[in-house]
């Protein structure tokens, strides 16, 4: 049976590996996005996997998308959350709209997507989802109040909804990625880098597809006892 997937961020970085990861594991692959339409259209062109072009912090367009992709394909099985941005600044220097958009698009996206998918998931009687949430919501980091406390959100709302799913077959889980080489860790200044790594005691960052081969495992149905969980991949910077 060909599951049907849906990755939320899916064109970039980390989702552009989870989707290739899914497609290649037989999943149907809707990969969603919101602001580079040249880079969605080239990514379609070199993976084959479809895009759709909504914001995960719209309530409705959520619901819409979700209702139409569903409807198109027969079901939808698996839902990513991989959305996220960045809007860094000490307390003292940032805006209640950093706060704000970073809780709305990182958090409440995962609200938005589960709320218009899990219904159906449970009553078909399988279903996951993957939250991708962070080190930093885990650990902390300066600057970055808002976007710890969204990760560290997904973390809780993965166990509380983990509960609700459970009995239905639907599971729902969290990866927690480390410091990983994606166009965002790439902009970080060298000498930053550099003691960013340091502290990493494999000593590297990690890879995209590594992020990839968790969620595939999460997704699968070898995972089917495993609910509520955070996957730590982070070549053990934070070990809790």
């Amino acid at each position: 049976m060909t599951r049907v997937a849906i990755v939320t961020g899916g064109t970039r970085g980390i989702g552009e590996a989870i989707s290739i990861a899914l497609k290649n594991q037989g999943c149907t692959v809707i990969a969603n996005y919101c602001g580079n339409d040249d880079k969605a259209k080239a990514f379609s062109i070199s993976t084959g996997i479809a895009t759709a072009k909504w914001d995960v912090g719209d309530h409705e367009a959520c619901i819409d998308n979700c209702a139409r992709i569903a409807a198109e394909h027969g079901s939808l099985d698996i839902v990513v959350n991989n959305a996220g941005v960045t809007r860094d600044g000490t307390l003292a220097r940032m805006s209640f709209e950093d706060w704000n958009e970073v809780m709305r698009i990182n958090l409440g996206g995962c609200f938005n997507m589960a709320k218009a998918s899990f219904t159906g998931m449970r009553e078909r009687g399988w279903g996951r989802i993957v939250n991708i949430g962070s080190i930093n919501g885990q650990a902390g980091q300066y600057g970055q109040v808002n976007y710890a406390a969204a990760k560290s959100g997904i973390h809780g709302f993965t166990k509380a909804l983990a509960q609700e799913g459970a009995k239905f077959g639907v599971t729902v889980n969290a990866i927690a990625p480390g410091y990983i080489d994606t166009d965002m860790v790439a902009a970080v200044p060298p000498a930053v880098l550099e003691k960013i790594v340091a502290k990493i005691p494999v000593g590297r960052l990690g890879h995209a597809s590594e992020i990839a081969r968790g969620v595939v495992f999460l997704c699968s149905d070898n995972a089917g006892f495993v609910t509520g969980s955070t996957m730590s991949i982070n070549g053990g910077q934070h070990m809790y």
